[in-house]
Parts: C-alpha cells; structure tokens; sequence
C-alpha cells in the first residue's frame, strides 16, 4: 500500500517545499492528503504517483482529484531522494527519463488556466523499487523491535502507556520524539492511522509500539506508537446482504444484531474444520484450568486492534512457531493468509462467525477480518468474547498491511 501517509513522510516534503522554493503550507497540505488549490496562474503543487509517462509529459495522479499533465521543461529541476530524508541535502539530481511508472513525485509549477496540467519547475521523486524497500525495511524492524497488547493504563504526564504481554505489564515511554499514530475510524489500513497524541489513548485499547527494551524487559522506548479501537463479533449470521455487501450478526455476548460492512480489503476467511478443533480444545484446556488463553475479560463491545500480547501459540493454530519473531509472538497474519479465502456470498444464515470491525459511523463498522468455520469454539467457550480468538490478525501491521510483524 502506498498511500501518502506511508510513501511520503510529512517531515520529509515539509523540509523538501521549503528547500526548493516551494511554499510552507504544503506541509498541511500533505499532512491532510489534500492538494491545495491555487488561482490561475498562480505557482502550485501536486502530489501523487506517475501513472504514464510520453516524452516531456507525465500523467500524474494525484492523491486526491483528476488526473494532471506535467511538463517537464530544459529548466526542471529534478531531484530523487530517499524514503525518511528530511531535506535535500542528500538528494540527487536526475534526469527525466530515470523517472518511472509507479514512482511518487512532489511536482512545483505553474498550473494552466483549466488546473488540468502543469509546468514543472521543480519534481521531487522517491522511487518505487526505494520505497520498496524501506517498507521492507520498516517490516522487518516491526518484527524484532515491536511490542503488541492491550492498554491497561495511560499517564499523559509523564508520556507512558502501560501494556499488558503475555499477561505481564510492559511500560511505554514516549518522547518528543515519538511517532504517534491511530487507526481511524472507518479504515483497515495501517496507512490511513492519523498523527495522534498520547491522551487519545485509553485502556481497553490495543496498542502496538516500536523501540528498544530495557535490559529487565519491563520497559520499551518507544520510536513509534499506534493504537485504535476496534469492535469484537461472535456470533452467527442473521442475513447477508450482497447488493450493499453488508452483513448483519447476532452477536451472542450482547444479545444484539450488529451490521457490519464489507470492503476490498476486509479479509474474510474460513479455518479449516482441523485448524478449528484445535482452537477449541486449547480454549476447553484453558476453561478447565489449563494453558493460559488469551484473555477474554473484554466484552464484545470492548475496543482492540492489531495482535493481541496474549496470542495463542503457533503450534495451537497449527502453525509453525518459527514463523514468529525472535522472542515475540508468532506471525499469525501469515497464518491467516493461508487459510482459504470465502467471499460475501459464501455466508448463510446462521453460520458461526468471529469478527473484528472498525468503529464506524452511524453503526455500522467496516469487517477487518472475519473467520466462519468457528463453530466448535463458539461451543467451546461461548462466553468467550472474539477477542480471545481473533483479534492476533485483527490488522495489517505498521509498514505491512498483509503479513506484518
């Protein structure tokens, strides 16, 4: 995924408008995933991914509104920097033809009279085979260095959150420093997380925080924090509606029928009837005083995201542990990308689902992930809220919307 939020850091093109003349304000604009409107005539930006280009002409689209013509004239400046750079003094002048399709440029110019095209003073490029690999980068630094649980508590003052994993208490430190980010309220994408303060963040929330751990293991300095909240479902099918690609659940902890909606990139899943036999006598072992389970003391209505701290084992999903990373709890996204896919249509009534949603507006919250297939842990622990089942794929990760850390 490669939204603005993630290809371009605001900082970077913040410092980049203002080294290569383009004016501040573009900072918010970027920052807001709007372009900023400008009379005719008057110089402008446009930020976005190259979608073709012929000769001195390259098809832009833009984050946000139609498609713009560029022309690159003898006297564009053009500039290629890396992905986290907070100025230019490390960029590295190009030419045009080592401009790519797919690549994402920050073009400063005069617009047209009809703001259809514009002539490029300056181009600011990041290329794609670098973006790539930074997203890469960031995935792979998500694994050894990220931390995931549920907020037990949170002082503003002194710029902490308390975490619990594994059923211990791990204290966040935050800094000025600190990227701090939250899902929002309608969006499955790591991507769309806005720029957030500490205080928005309450217990019951899911908190996912990257940085290093003290020597004892009780505390993480946090590079980068985000958290959300997100709606647990268990229950069964009370309609389908294909036409809308809305589904409506009796959610058997609150009694109620909830209305969830389906998008592209909700992941609907099936478990296999092995894979499901297995959840449920680990969650009977646990109910009977066996291994710990994740813990289920939060109610349907409960707010999550991302992997829970208490995830189960691989190997109680039939997993592989060493899929996991160094010390942490397994990639169970990878797992879950394995399970085999159904769509809308393949849903009856009275099917046995788990679900997590997003908030949503008007009451209606958009499917992250929903598994069928689950009825023999609904009988196996039917008190058991959806997220002691399956809130450890609840998200994309930071840096990695499928298959993350």
């Amino acid at each position: 995924m490669k939204s603005a939020a993630h290809c371009f850091r605001v900082i970077t093109f913040c410092a980049a408008s203002a080294a290569s003349g383009l004016v501040v304000p573009l900072c918010h604009a970027v920052s807001s995933g709007q372009t900023q409107a400008s009379a005719p005539g008057a110089a402008t930006r446009r930020i976005g991914a190259v979608k073709a280009i012929t000769g001195t002409a390259i098809t832009l689209t833009p984050d946000t509104g139609p498609e713009v013509s560029i022309s690159v004239l003898p006297a564009t400046r053009i500039l290629r920097v890396a992905p986290g750079e907070k100025d230019l003094k490390n960029a590295t002048p190009i030419q045009l033809q080592d401009i790519q399709v797919g690549d994402r440029i920050l073009v400063g110019g005069k617009p047209s009279d009809d703001n259809q095209s514009l002539a490029a003073s300056t181009i600011v490029v990041m290329k794609s085979s670098d973006l790539a690999a930074r997203h890469e980068e960031e995935r792979q630094d998500w694994q050894k260095r990220g931390v995931d649980g549920l907020v037990k508590s949170v002082d503003s003052a002194a710029g902490t959150v308390t975490i619990t994993v594994r059923n211990k208490p791990l204290v966040i430190q935050s800094s000025s420093s600190t990227v701090i980010r939250r899902y929002s309220l309608d969006s499955v994408k790591f991507d769309d997380a806005r720029p957030s303060k500490l205080a928005e963040i309450h217990p019951g929330d899911q908190v996912r925080a990257r940085g290093d751990r003290s020597a004892d293991g009780t505390q993480l300095t946090a590079d980068e924090i985000v958290s959300g909240s997100f709606h647990n479902i268990a229950g069964t099918v009370d309609s389908v509606d294909a036409s809308s690609s809305a589904l409506s659940v009796h959610d058997l902890l609150s009694n109620k029928n909830v209305m969830v909606k389906i998008t592209p990139d909700s992941q609907l899943r099936q478990l296999p009837p092995e894979m499901a036999q297995r959840i449920a006598m680990r969650l009977k072992g646990a109910a009977a005083g066996g291994a710990p389970a994740a813990s289920s003391s939060t109610s349907a209505t409960n707010d999550q995201t991302a992997r829970p701290a208490a995830a189960p084992s691989a190997t109680a999903y039939g997993g592989n542990s060493a899929s996991g990373r160094p010390g942490g709890a397994p990639d169970l996204q990878q797992m879950l990308s394995r399970v085999p896919a159904v769509t809308l249509p393949d849903l009856h009534k009275g099917d046995a689902v788990v679900i997590v949603s997003t908030e949503g507006t008007a009451g209606t919250g958009t499917v992250i992930t929903l598994l069928s297939g689950v009825e023999p842990i609904l009988r196996a622990a039917p008190g058991a809220s959806s997220s002691s089942i399956l809130t450890p794929w609840s998200l994309g990760a930071p840096a990695a919307d499928t298959g993350g850390p």
